[in-house]
């Protein structure tokens, strides 16, 4: 079947032609009869003059062709000689001044015959009276077309006084000859008619000139017309090619970076793989990833976001500038690998990918860092197919992304069995939360000052019936790609508000985690309220933990979000602050409660001045801010130790409990001896231990454990390290 732009093209070719045709039969059809026309009003202007002497002549005709006339009369023939023939009804003078006078009008026409003709009525009372029907012009070729003698019948019969007939044929060529009728003036039954054969071919010569320039202007008037109305119709074709065109390459193509689409990419692959089959080659895959888009693009809108796809989308062309290289959707691009079947040269291949991105975009003077995550899968033989080519790269790429970003990594069967498990941890999520198999655990928030306890962090675990309890963060990241969180988000948020009514002690808080990945503005506050109401817990022992990422992620609408829970009297606190991006302009968007001390500053207590230093300036940030400051991941009683004399409000971490039932801390508590002397809480023994060792500290936290204890001190030089 033909192509339906091909046919278009046929169908208007015979258009074009069949209007090109048209045009030039209109222009001879105009031009013939614009000649036959002109031939008729310039003989009648030659004959008119002598109209009226003709009628007359005509009418004493009839009066004298009443008597009795000879039975052998003939059609009457005017002649070039002098005598009339003896059966001729008009009188040799009449006959004679007719000739002369029509011959010396009729300038540019030379009457060759003449025949005078009686109607029907006078032919029935003397048959022997010449008829229409006897005049034999057409036998002796003196007319080319009968149609010339039947337009001459017609006018003899009808009123017209005088009628001129040019003699042309039906597809426009003219004869030497016209006709021309005299009829009498008035109207007789008896009176002949008289019928001129003249010459027409001087008057035909002299209007050639006049003609074919009106035909050349009708000719030219139609050309333009024709030339407009082509170029109205080649527009349109144009146009409609255009947009084919246009149509075709949206079809396979990315508008955004100008790239070839999926459906391009995936014909291109089954081709070569069916390439590589029949020659034995290796064919091979890139899915690349771009690292944290969404974030660039909830931080630079949505206009810098499309910038940043093109910029990277000119990387991945210049590094594989001799590939297909083709964006698959928002943030994810794939190369096909055809002519480099040698793992190394891949690997290279790669390894220059992740070279090109050391250099951040700076878009709008705004410099933005580049991070591209890759997975490499090859085809080693002809069963494989497309599909499971484009899984195995993306299982690389899954994986690669879980490495650190920022990398590439190679498919291997292993990462088969792993997605295996992640499809296992997935629909065993989905049971859990029809079955109701999770479960909270609560970590214990100590106040470093006097020992109390002061609340609980909420912990989720998950309790398979197979396989145990199973770790959070086994199981978070993958519920957070499946898009399960939130609904375990909530389902944490609900029954930490519950089991916290239930507790003894109502003066405990309780803390509850919200993701980045569950947060959603203008709907986590409903969700809240809706948690508060059904337990009928006190607005003001709910503490919301969010992290500093979700701050970047459409700031204005997160912040009115959370100043709504605020406002419900719910205590907002800012965790792992240090880690984020900007921590400090988050502070002045919004006054959180509390901020807590990631644990990887934690661990570096003692071990590191500068780590000591920020733990001091973020302590001391917090009593500027009146902010309560919380260290998470206590483990020694050496990190306690720097922790109290640094001034911090509030511990939580393995040495003050490890996530459990609330009713195993209560039973626990107090772990450490409360404090009664209105010292430092620490150092001190725990229940059955040994005396804490001495403790090296930095000097800016040993300056402050001097003032606080200046019992403890030592008189070592202020350049040495301070123990306690």
């Amino acid at each position: 079947m033909a192509h339906p732009l091909v046919r278009s093209n046929i169908v208007i070719f015979f258009v074009s032609m069949s209007l090109v045709l048209t045009l030039a039969l209109g222009v001879y059809v105009s031009n013939r009869m614009l000649t036959d026309w002109l031939l008729m009003r310039g003989l009648e202007q030659e004959y008119s003059l002598q109209q009226a002497s003709v009628q007359e002549i005509l009418a004493t005709s009839a009066v004298e062709g009443s008597a009795p006339t000879s039975t052998n009369l003939q059609g009457l023939r005017l002649t070039r000689t002098d005598a009339a023939p003896a059966n001729q009804p008009i009188s040799a003078a009449q006959l004679e001044r007719l000739q002369s006078s029509l011959q010396r009008e009729a300038a540019n026409s030379e009457i060759v015959e003449t025949a005078l003709v009686y109607p029907k009525a006078a032919i029935a009372s003397n048959p022997e009276l010449p008829a229409f029907a006897q005049i034999d012009w057409l036998s002796k070729n003196e007319l080319r077309s009968v149609r010339t003698l039947n337009r001459a019948w017609s006018a003899f019969n009808s009123k017209r006084s005088l009628a001129v007939i040019p003699d042309m044929t039906w597809y426009g060529s003219f004869g030497n000859n016209a006709v021309v009728v005299f009829k009498p003036a008035q109207s007789s039954a008896l009176a002949p008619s008289l019928v001129l054969l003249v010459d027409q071919s001087a008057i035909l010569a002299s209007l050639a000139g006049l003609i074919w320039s009106i035909s050349a202007t009708i000719g030219a008037l139609c050309l333009i017309s024709f030339a407009f109305a082509a170029i109205l119709l080649w527009m349109r074709y144009y146009d409609q090619v255009r947009t084919n065109s246009n149509i075709e390459y949206l079809a396979h193509h990315d508008t955004l970076t100008g790239l070839p689409n999926r459906a391009v990419f995936n014909a291109r692959l089954a081709g070569a793989l069916r390439h590589a089959q029949a020659k034995a080659s290796n064919v091979g895959v890139m899915l690349i990833d771009v690292d944290k888009f969404k974030e660039i693009n909830d931080t630079h809108g949505h206009g810098i976001g499309d910038v940043f796809l093109q910029i990277v989308g000119e990387r991945l062309q210049t590094v594989f500038h001799k590939h297909l290289v083709a964006r698959l959707s928002g943030d994810e691009f794939a190369v096909l690998l055809e002519s480099v079947s040698d793992p190394a040269r891949m690997t290279r291949l790669a390894t220059d990918m992740i070279t090109a991105t050391s250099e951040p975009c700076i878009i709008d003077g705004r410099e933005i860092k580049l991070s591209l995550s890759i997975g490499i899968a090859r085809a080693t033989d002809g069963s494989w197919r497309v599909s499971r080519l484009l899984h195995c790269a993306d299982l690389a790429l899954y994986h690669a992304k879980h490495s650190g970003r920022s990398t590439f990594a190679w498919y291997t069967p292993g990462l088969d069995a792993e997605a295996q498990k992640r499809k296992e941890v997935e629909n065993g999520l989905v049971k859990a939360l029809k079955l109701d198999q999770f479960k909270l655990v609560y970590q214990p928030q100590y106040a470093l000052r006097d020992g109390t306890l002061k609340g609980y962090e909420a912990l989720v675990r998950w309790e398979h019936p197979s396989k145990g309890e199973i770790r959070p963060d086994l199981f978070i990241p993958i519920a957070e790609d499946c898009g399960l969180i939130d609904e375990i988000g909530t389902w944490v948020l609900n029954h930490a508000c519950r089991e916290a009514m239930l507790w003894n002690d109502q003066s405990r808080r309780v803390a509850v985690n919200i993701s980045a990945a569950q947060f959603i503005a203008g709907e986590t506050q409903k969700r809240v309220a809706q948690a508060l109401l059904n337990s009928g817990l006190d607005p003001r022992r709910l503490e919301i933990e969010i992290t500093e990422s979700l701050l970047i992620s459409n700031t204005d609408a997160v912040i009115e979000t959370l100043r709504q829970i605020h406002e419900m009297g719910v205590s907002i606190a800012m965790d792992d602050f240090g880690t984020g991006y900007s921590s400090l302009s988050y502070l002045s968007l919004f006054p959180f409660d509390k901020i807590k001390i990631d644990q990887t500053f934690v661990q570096n207590l003692g071990k590191d001045t500068s780590t000591d230093a920020i733990v001091t300036s973020i302590v001391g940030l917090g009593r500027s801010l009146n902010v309560t400051i919380t260290a998470e991941g206590v483990e020694t009683e050496n990190q306690a130790v720097l922790l109290s004399a640094a001034g911090c409000d509030l511990v939580q971490g393995y040495m003050f409990g490890k996530p459990a039932s609330v009713a195993q801390h209560e039973a626990d508590y107090p772990v450490f001896p409360h404090n009664k002397d209105g010292g430092l809480w620490f150092p001190q023994k725990k229940k059955a231990a040994l005396e804490a060792p001495k403790i090296s500290l930095s000097p800016e936290l040993a300056q402050v454990a001097t003032l606080a204890t200046p019992e403890t001190s030592t008189g070592q030089d202020s350049n040495e390290a301070a123990t306690v």
